[in-house]
């Protein structure tokens, strides 16, 4: 379970990593025609934001335990990473229509399975 708990946490890692960078490297105009032709428009700063929160939690999610240093935080980030794709999944919906929401979904329960797997990492 170890195992597969780490190559969970290393893929949404990566997931996370990117995504965040996407959004905090390319200009806003750029992401906007990126999107599809349905897509719900967020204000360019809460855009920002929420690439900074994917770069700290995707940070949160293996450095915690790849330094052995509070790795409490692992389980954290992890709820925190499910929070913001409940959210993605409900502007999905609201924009796209449920079927391409199921990926955020997906990746909400891989968050929620770490969060779940890793929460004896509390005491730690």
């Amino acid at each position: 379970m170890n195992i597969l708990l780490w190559i969970v946490q290393i893929l949404l890692a990566l997931l996370f990593l990117f995504a965040g960078g996407t959004k905090l490297i390319i200009p806003y105009e750029k992401l906007m025609e990126m999107g599809s032709p349905n897509q719900v428009v967020l204000p360019e700063l809460f855009i920002k934001f929420i690439g900074v929160v994917e770069l700290l939690g995707g940070l949160g999610l293996v450095l915690p335990g790849l330094l052995r240093m509070k790795k409490g935080l692992t389980p954290l980030a992890a709820i925190g990473l499910a929070i913001l794709m409940a959210g993605a999944v409900i502007v999905t919906v609201a924009g796209d229509g449920i079927k391409l929401a199921i990926t955020p979904f997906i990746v909400l329960l891989l968050c929620v399975f770490v969060a779940y797997g890793r929460r004896d990492w509390r005491s730690e």
